[in-house]
């Protein structure tokens, strides 16, 4: 599909907003500091632990809330107001460094995580659909993926000199700085609200309410087996390479990689991740056959690198999660391609809270295989489960 001249520039220009959101939104030097402030502050690996369980709990119960008021009221708005609840539990943590103040600040940010997710895809998707460019949807999002990285790994090199400088009061007034600027840039976004889908009962008003929004969601999902399906891969692809990405690092110790070149090890596996996030357009012309043979490789590296048991095994990994990068954008142009329905952020969410709870699983599950046969040979079998998803394409179901 061509874009007409005229449309270029608010292409280039939603293109532009969204590579500078997502950069900002995960430059956040508190990142790779975050568990240490914790400990030093005198927490128990127990509170730690409880800490994170409150953040996914956070995430999973307002991802579709958050939704369903992107879809009845803007999705812009929530974009904004995302980094700034992150701002606010960033600073209670410096301020107010203790449990209570911790646990606040992992609610905020969860919440601010719920308020983001649906809401960016839904907006980004409407809007070029509006512009006669959804083809360009894979390249955006799959750029935004690559731009969220780049944050991450920006946040790694700079927390350190930032702290030598002003210690944990300094990263933390840095994180709330580019929570800000992120609030800022979110502002930029454009945003057409697209009409209902179908008329809307009460109030006699043009545009849904919240439970409008929320039945024509899960009305979506429930009707058509195109969308639930796609709603399921999302959660089958993203939950279990995005909950391994968490013990990456604890794989790179068991290399016998020193700590010092643990870094070096996990810098290669974002380099992975940024490929993959690149290659969306070519991942766009897999066939079903395709996409499942990804699936596999992806699997089948993740599990010979693991199991080296040799710094080398990250290359292995690297080109790994590059594939479940592809995969998982994807996966989201798949489901946004199937959204025909105007409670877009809706369906969105429904997905995001499916992969919420499948990482929450995998999490309990990952801590058991671990502790059992350790992390090597839990990788391996954590990602069996990707041969089960890779068959489903093969059916023609998904």
């Amino acid at each position: 599909m061509l874009v007409a001249p005229a449309r270029v520039p608010a292409t280039r220009r939603l293109a532009a907003t969204l590579y500078g959101y997502a950069f900002l939104t995960d430059l956040v030097l508190l990142y790779p500091l975050y568990v240490l402030l914790f400990a030093d502050t005198g927490l128990s690996v127990g509170q730690i632990s409880s800490l994170f369980v409150l953040w996914a709990a956070a995430g999973i119960v307002l991802e579709v809330p958050s939704g369903v008021w992107a879809d009845a009221v803007s999705r812009r708005l929530l974009l904004c107001l995302a980094p700034l609840l992150a701002a606010a539990g960033f600073a209670l943590w410096v301020l107010l460094p203790s449990y209570p103040a911790f646990a606040v600040g992992f609610l905020l940010w969860g919440a601010g995580g719920a308020l983001r997710s649906g809401a960016l895809e839904a907006l980004v998707f409407t809007e070029l659909e509006r512009l006669g460019a959804a083809d360009r949807y894979a390249r955006l999002i799959g750029r935004t993926r690559t731009a969220e990285v780049l944050g991450a790994v920006g946040s790694g090199v700079l927390a350190g000199p930032v702290f030598a400088l002003g210690g944990y009061l300094a990263v933390g007034a840095a994180s709330v700085v580019t929570c800000l600027l992120a609030a800022a840039v979110a502002a930029r976004f454009p945003e057409h609200r697209p009409p209902p889908a179908a008329p809307v009962p009460s109030g006699g008003d043009d545009e849904p309410g919240w439970l409008d929004s929320l039945r024509l969601g899960l009305r979506e999902v429930r009707a058509d087996r195109r969308v639930r399906a796609a709603v399921l891969l999302v959660a089958a692809v993203t939950a279990i390479w995005g909950g391994l990405d968490e013990y990456t690092g604890l794989l790179a110790a068991d290399t016998g990689m020193a700590e010092v070149g643990v870094p070096l090890l996990l810098l290669l596996v974002w380099a992975g991740m940024t490929v993959g996030g690149l290659l969306a357009p070519l991942g766009e012309r897999l066939s079903h056959s395709g996409y499942a043979g990804l699936l596999v490789f992806a699997a089948a590296a993740t599990a010979a690198g693991a199991l080296l048991r040799h710094p080398a095994g990250f290359v292995l990994l690297a080109a790994a999660f590059a594939a479940f990068q592809l995969a998982t954008v994807l996966a989201d142009v798949r489901l946004q391609a199937r959204i025909t329905g105007s409670a877009r952020a809706t369906v969105t969410s429904l997905a995001g809270m499916a992969t919420d709870l499948t990482i929450v699983a995998f999490y309990a599950g990952y801590g058991l295989l671990a502790g059992a046969m350790g992390n090597p040979a839990a990788f391996a079998v954590a990602v069996l489960p990707y041969l089960l998803v890779a068959l489903w394409l093969l059916t023609g179901r998904a």
